[in-house]
């Protein structure tokens, strides 16, 4: 299974810059130098956008949790890098309730 309307997915660009590639963050700090060692940078974040829209459409939903404000979709596997490395990765998006569009929420590596 697929994340459903993947092809509207939200992928704020400060959730990169400001989280996932920010070395000044206190918890994306950790995971800004996993991803740089692929070449991922915060100038540039719309490689990592990139990316994590090619992952959801070429990797499966591997869990979802239903909460009462909507649904949270887990997607595992190969995250394609600027250095073409391709670090696993799980990918946590979420689609609220009277929404149809899966939004970014975090992403770990594996």
């Amino acid at each position: 299974m697929k994340i459903p309307n993947q092809q509207m997915a939200i992928i704020p660009d400060i959730k990169i810059r400001g989280y996932l590639l920010s070395t000044s963050h206190p918890y994306g700090r950790h995971k800004a130098a996993f991803f740089k060692r692929f070449g991922f940078k915060a100038r540039y974040w719309e490689l990592m956008a990139s990316a994590l829209r090619v992952h959801a459409e070429q990797n499966d939903v591997v869990g979802v949790e239903e909460t009462e404000l909507g649904s949270r979709y887990i997607v595992e596997g190969p995250l394609r890098a600027p250095d073409r490395r391709a670090p696993t990765v799980r990918v946590v998006w979420f689609i609220e309730k009277g929404d149809d569009r899966p939004r970014l929420v975090t992403v770990y590596p594996l």
